[in-house]
């Protein structure tokens, strides 16, 4: 039996990563835990050292000590070494920042992100955070391009979960809707439903050679900066697609052992 104190601090903090500011309101409509149990948690992580109350903004945001807690994790998939230079190539070109996505069970992992290359990046840290695959750009470009028998496992887990953001999955109809929408595009945008909603996310699917969905590599903007979520999807989507194909040429590579794994400088050709 699991120890109950333990699993509420889990979750307050799983959610937070999800956030770059969060108030008590937010973690208490999303986890559902009462409102003086969730400031008695935030006050004993602030005490440890991981979590930060920022009077400013009005919420408290997970401090550096937190990606310490990931430090004992070694294992780097393959298409994270060879997305990484795509992805740090893109965010010194066009500036907004860029990130790698694993499945992890029920949801999308950022495993590399440039929001330190970026000076304009909406958020403070992204890696290791955990997204929804049915609202998060990230998730759906994953999901949409998964083979029949995964995406069908994935949906039953989700229709088990109890989080607002994978309700999709109780209505068949609209959730295969969506997701013909984002293969047909060939690419996923976040769900204006969910915060933060002063940025979006656009996505596209990282295949292997088998032409099996392996990741999703996304790029994060500010709404302000376009006129329209078409408009900015016009200028990066071939610029992801374009680096998403490179991607796979150098898994290719890596596969074959005809690259040795130093990816530290990006690569000479830049996705346009």
């Amino acid at each position: 039996m699991g120890i109950r104190a333990i699993e509420r601090a889990m979750r307050v903090l799983q959610e937070m990563n999800l956030q770059p500011i969060s108030t008590i309101a937010h973690l208490h409509t999303r986890t559902g835990l009462p409102k003086p149990t969730l400031v008695r948690i935030l006050q004993t992580m602030e005490e440890a050292g991981y979590v930060e109350n920022d009077r400013r903004q009005g919420g408290y945001q997970v401090s550096g000590l937190v990606a310490s807690l990931s430090s004992g994790y070694h294992k780097e998939p393959m298409v994270v070494e060879a997305g990484r230079p795509w992805a740090i190539a893109i965010t010194r070109k066009y500036k907004w920042p860029t990130s790698i996505a694993l499945l992890d069970h029920d949801a999308a992992v950022v495993r590399f992100s440039t929001v330190a290359e970026s000076s304009i990046s909406p958020f403070h840290k992204t890696v290791n955070m955990r997204l929804p695959l049915l609202t998060r750009g990230l998730g759906l470009a994953y999901l949409a391009f998964t083979d029949l028998e995964e995406l069908n496992l994935i949906i039953d887990m989700l229709r088990k979960s109890e989080d607002p953001e994978n309700a999709l999955a109780h209505y068949p109809d609209r959730l295969n809707k969506r997701l013909e929408q984002v293969r047909k595009a060939g690419y996923a945008t976040r769900s204006s439903l969910v915060e933060p909603k002063n940025s979006n996310t656009i996505a596209v699917p990282i295949f292997n050679e088998d032409g099996r969905a392996v990741a999703s590599l996304g790029l994060t903007y500010f709404t302000t900066a376009f006129r329209s979520e078409k408009e900015a999807c016009a200028r990066y989507v071939p610029v992801l697609k374009s680096a998403a194909s490179e991607i796979l040429l150098d898994l290719k590579r890596l596969q074959g052992n005809a690259l040795q794994p130093s990816f530290a400088t990006t690569p000479d050709r830049v996705p346009t």
